[in-house]
Formats: structure tokens, C-alpha cells, sequence
């Protein structure tokens, strides 16, 4: 197992987690937005992962094909209805019924992904860090 392969996989899960924090905090500052540009309630967006192989060389070991750098290669529009809420006084409530097309965005479902997220980038860079001090005590055998 190469060092800098560990680097590679814990640098783009780094990637991959803040883009998912970055979706949470967007997701969370329009929770409460009833009209959009495109019209209509904003829509929750959620990131999409997949993991690709960190090494293409075709004698590495079974543990380097195994590793898989995690990576976002999509954000998209969650598809659950908007949430229905009767509030005659808001502005685009609908004037018959008094019904307003709300965000389907669930704040503790939100809060839950941001705590998972920041958790996994701690982790990271937790992983990072050990494998820079495994690099430097592979350096201080050789004295």
C-alpha cells in the first residue's frame, strides 16, 4: 500500500464531505423559501457519491483494488413532494384554500447529515494526520 494512495483517498473524501456540508447549509438557509426562480417552493438537494479505484496499475496489490476513493459526482433534487401548510396570511398561500407550498427540507434530517458529514471529515483528516506521523517514523528508521 503506497502512502500517497491513503493520501488520495482521504483528500477526496474531504472533497466529497464538504460538498456535502456545503448541500446541508444550503438546504438549511432555504427551509422557510416558499418562492424560487424557477418557481414554486425550494427543493431539497442531495449529494451523490460513488466510489472510484485510486489505483489503475493492473499488478497492485488486492488491497489497493479494494481502495476506493469516494467522490461526488452529482448533487440532485430530492423528489418528495413540497410540504402543504394552511397559512392564509402568507403571501403564496393559495387564495381558495390558504394552503402554502413549503420546502420539503427536514431540519433534523439536515442536522443529522451535517453531524454525519463532520464527523466523516474529522475522520479524514484524523486518517491524514496518522499517515503523515507513519511517514515520518518510516523516515526516522533509516537513521
Amino acid at each position: 500500500m503506497d502512502l500517497l494512495h491513503m493520501l488520495q483517498v482521504s483528500a477526496s473524501a474531504l472533497t466529497a464531505e464538504r460538498t456535502r456540508l456545503q448541500t446541508v447549509s444550503s438546504n438549511i438557509a432555504n427551509a422557510r423559501t416558499t418562492k424560487t426562480a424557477e418557481g414554486g417552493p425550494y427543493t431539497r438537494k442531495v449529494p451523490v457519491f460513488r466510489s472510484t479505484p485510486v489505483s489503475q496499475d493492473p499488478f497492485a496489490s488486492v488491497l489497493d483494488k479494494k481502495l476506493q476513493a469516494p467522490r461526488v459526482v452529482d448533487v440532485v433534487a430530492d423528489t418528495r413532494d413540497p410540504e402543504m401548510v394552511y397559512d392564509p396570511g402568507h403571501p403564496d398561500a393559495d387564495p381558495e384554500t390558504g394552503l402554502v407550498a413549503m420546502p420539503n427540507v427536514n431540519m433534523v434530517e439536515e442536522m443529522v447529515d451535517m453531524i454525519s458529514a463532520s464527523r466523516s471529515y474529522e475522520a479524514n483528516v484524523t486518517a491524514i494526520g496518522a499517515t503523515k506521523n507513519m511517514a515520518l517514523k518510516a523516515l526516522e528508521i533509516g537513521r
